[in-house]
């Protein structure tokens, strides 16, 4: 399994984990940014990853029988580890706002899904995803994800793995502190505000 230290080095060697002065999808301004596409589009330090991420879910969760996974971002980390773990693997898509299966995708009754993201932050996206599991009779043994921007104050009740834990500051446009001011702000993401 990868270190703290060595797994943070792929993310910011990757730019997967960038320091400035963001503005994030949710207002807030952030002195580090996390694209974890940036990390997918280098798939052999990508693979150190999720081969790590699936050591440590292989620890946590004795048994599932599937992968359900966000779109867009949790597919390709959905995929990977599906791969490594040698699970199915399904994604779900926004259609009007909201997650759906489509694509043929099924969640059979009973079934024991793990839900899969590339960032952890809100948590909005896996309970999404957990409704479609719920919806269709089965059981969500739990969460993983390459990182866990959430510091505990996710709405997900459940256990999340995660490769890496970031604790990431974020701040109002009118509270920022000295240091992050002087910077001027980038507005990347890919959720429209």
């Amino acid at each position: 399994m990868l270190s703290l230290i060595e797994s943070l080095k792929i993310l910011k060697e990757t730019n997967a984990v960038i320091e400035g002065h963001f503005i994030l999808s949710s207002g807030l301004h952030s002195p580090k940014y996390v694209q974890c596409a940036q990390l997918m589009s280098n798939p052999s330090q990508a693979l150190k990853i999720c081969q790590s991420l699936a050591k440590k879910i292989k620890m946590e969760f004795d048994e599932f029988d599937l992968i359900l996974s966000p779109a867009m971002g949790g597919i390709i980390v959905g995929y990977e580890l599906g791969k490594l773990l040698n699970k199915k693997t399904i994604f779900s898509e926004r259609v009007n706002s909201e997650f759906k299966l489509r694509r043929d995708f099924k969640i059979e009754k009973g079934n024991k899904v793990l839900i899969v993201e590339d960032v952890i932050t809100t948590g909005k996206s896996s309970l999404e995803c957990s409704k479609l599991v719920e919806s269709n009779n089965a059981i969500i043994v739990g969460y993983a994800c390459i990182i866990d921007r959430s510091n505990g104050k996710s709405n997900i009740k459940d256990k999340i793995v995660s490769q890496v834990e970031l604790n990431i500051p974020t701040y109002q446009k009118d509270k920022l502190p000295k240091e992050l001011s002087s910077i001027p702000p980038v507005k990347p993401g890919s959720r429209i505000l």
